[in-house]
Parts: C-alpha cells; structure tokens; sequence
C-alpha cells in the first residue's frame, strides 16, 4: 500500500491533548479580553500555535502530525471545550492550511511550507462556498471577488477562496498572500465574537496556476489516506467536534451552577425536573458523539483500505455533523433553562451560549443539507451524488418524486 493510501494515526494525539490542557485556564482567562478584540489575544493565539494545533492537519511528509479524523475530532473537541472561538479560530485556521498543503504541488508546497517541523510555514483563512471569478490567462488566473467569513483572518498569512473559472465554470480554491486582498473590518456580531470572521475581496489579482486546485479533488499531492476524504467532508471533522466541545462544556458549567444552588431556598436545580433533563441532556450529547465517531470510525476504515467514501458515507458526514448541531443547540436551551441568571451575566454560559448560537448558522448545518440527506436515505433518488453541500440527481433521477 502506497504512503497516499495509507491511513497515518499519528503517537502525538495524547502529548497534543496535554498541552491544550494545560493552555486551557490561560485560554478561558483571556476569553474575555478576546471578545473585546474580536480576534484572539496575541498570547492565546502564540500558545495554541506553538502547541501545534494547526500542525496536526498538515501532511507528514511536509513535517505535520497529519492526525487521523478521529484524532482531529479528539483535538478540536479539546480545545473547544476550553474556549469556543479559540476552538473555531484553530479549527478554522487548520482546515484550510491543512486541505492547501495536501492538495495543492510541489511548486506552492515550496513556497508556502518550506519547513513546518521548524514553524516556517503559512497559515490560510478564508472561504469557499461563494466563489468569486477567475479569468484564465497566461500562467494562472486573474480573480476577482467578495468573501465572507474568513474565520482565524488576523493570525493568517495567506488566503484561501473558491474561485470560478470563466468559460468552464469549474470550482478551484486559491492561495494567494493576504497583502493582496482588502479586508473589510465588519465582525459585529453577537456569538463567536473573538474569531475575527471578517469579509474580504480583491479585484483582477494575478494568482498562478500552481497556487490552485480542483475544488472537488480527493487526490492529495502530499500526505495520506486522510485528505482523500475530499475538503468538505474535513470542514463537517472540524465542526463536529466544535459543537461537541461546546456541549460537553455547557453541561459540566450547568453542574456547576447545580452544585453551587443547591440546598438554597426554592433551588430550582434540587427538583426531580431538573435532575430528569440535566440526564436527558447526557444522553443526548453522548449519544451524538458516539455516533459521530462511530461514522468516523468506518469511514477510516474505507479510506485505510484504500477506497474512496461512498455516497452513503458522504451522506452521514454531513447528517452526524447536522445532528450534533443541532442536539447541542437543544442542550444550549436546557443549559439556559436552569443556569437562570448566570446565562445572562457575563461568564462562561452567557459567552459558550452566544458563540453556540451564532455556530449554529454555518451553512453546513443549515435545513437545505439535512433535506438533502433525507433525500439520499429514504430512496428518492438513488443515482445521487454530492457535489459540495448540494445533492445532484442522476439523469435518471431527474423526474423521481
């Protein structure tokens, strides 16, 4: 079995969860400060990058970890728990540093991660799913276009963006240096203030041909089994285990609270209701995250063996990342239900409640994905590929109900 093949299940995974750790009050004391920035401290920021969270998914033989995807979910789990927008910003910042350094040759691998054991290396934020233009010309392509969302955008040093190209329509994601776009200074928002998700665009910017590939590839350039996932289904890694982290935190911050009221005059936590929700809610997140990795688990089982992911696991991907979601938002509503005055006060439930809801938007978790994952399931159209976040039909499927 060739090394782009096989499945790598990287020792660092227990030595990675360790620094997180012990980063964690450090991380959770600056969150406040971080709001008030709209990006990361520079001292949180400098510490999980030393930590090596982005390195985790860069291909090993350009000197990343290249973390398994269930280590991957382990990883940004961790961090989530601890802080939710430092969890989004890495997991974001990895993603897309990650997915370039696999996919993109040797002449780009050159010049963007000249020696990633040594921390020389680029860090990319941006985003994929509105393309902008491109115009073929001599040596690459002249893109223009507005981009949304660049989570992570003031840590990165280049940027990531899908890109259309003129004539052929086909998708294509660039890297290209930050220098050479305008950023656009508009993260005001309610959740996930310290993510510095800020929009962006150029106008006629010269990218070369080797700073791009195919946005649909599952052929990596460097690095293993992992990339061959394809760069949708590594985005529906991260953001599963975004919401589990934040589940799981909400929940031990709840008990928290319960410890803390218990025993005083009209407790609302000391009631047979709260203890059957509260329980209720466990099970819920546990039997999410059971099931995430236990889609996971399969699907690292296809990609060792060699093969490519089915429809049918394709189709998981994103239905285990839109119920994780979605039941960590129901458990966000118990959390505020009972936490009373302490989800309105500034604190760790009023801050993981706030980013929760505003992670909840992302278009992976949105209706239209889950619709078309009922359409898969139930049969109605069983020629069906995904293209991205949208199911095509086959010609055949064309008029099925």
């Amino acid at each position: 079995m060739t090394a782009s093949v096989r499945l790598h299940v990287s020792e660092e995974l227990p030595a990675m969860l360790a620094r997180i750790d012990a980063l964690g009050e450090a991380v959770d004391a600056d969150a406040d400060a971080a709001e008030e920035l709209g990006r990361l401290t520079d001292d949180t920021a400098r510490a999980l990058l030393d930590a090596g969270i982005v390195r985790a998914g860069l291909p090993r033989e350009l000197g990343g970890h290249e973390f398994s995807p269930c280590q991957l979910i382990e990883t940004h789990e961790r961090l989530s728990y601890h802080d939710a927008a430092a969890g989004w910003t890495m997991m974001a910042l990895q993603l897309v540093t990650g997915t370039t350094a696999a996919y993109l040759g040797a002449v780009a691998a050159a010049d963007l991660f000249p020696d990633v054991a040594g921390g020389e290396y680029a860090l990319l934020a941006g985003h994929g799913t509105r393309p902008g233009r491109a115009v073929v010309v001599d040596g690459g392509y002249l893109v223009s276009g507005s981009w949304q969302f660049a989570s992570g955008m003031s840590l990165a040093t280049h940027i990531h963006s899908a890109i259309q190209v003129e004539g052929t329509g086909e998708l294509r994601v660039l890297a290209m240096p930050k220098s050479q776009v305008e950023l656009v200074d508009n993260w005001d928002v309610l959740g996930l203030r310290a993510t510095n998700s800020i929009d962006y665009h150029c106008t006629d910017v010269l990218v070369p041909e080797t700073h791009t590939y195919a946005a649909a590839t599952k052929e990596p350039a460097h690095g293993g089994a992992v990339y061959r996932a394809g760069l949708v289904n590594l985005a529906a890694v991260g953001h599963t285990a975004w919401a589990l982290g934040v589940g799981r935190r909400l929940l031990d911050e709840l008990k928290l609270v319960a410890a803390a009221r218990s025993g005083t005059r009209n407790a609302a936590v000391d009631t047979a209701q709260f203890h059957a929700e509260y329980a209720s809610a466990e099970a819920k997140l546990r039997a999410a995250r059971a099931w995430a990795m236990q889609v996971w688990r399969g699907n690292e089982e296809t990609l060792a063996a060699g093969e490519l992911l089915s429809t049918e696991q394709d189709t998981l991907i994103r239905l285990a990342l839109n119920h994780t979601t979605w039941t960590v938002s129901d458990i966000g509503q118990t959390v505020h239900r009972w936490a009373g005055t302490a989800a309105i006060r500034r604190g760790p439930i009023d801050r993981f409640l706030r980013d929760l809801g505003t992670g909840t938007q992302h278009i992976t978790s949105n209706p239209v994905v889950l619709q078309n994952c009922g359409t898969w399931l139930s049969g109605a159209q069983p020629g069906a590929h995904w293209e991205f976040l949208d199911l095509v039909p086959a010609p055949d499927d064309a008029h099925s109900p």
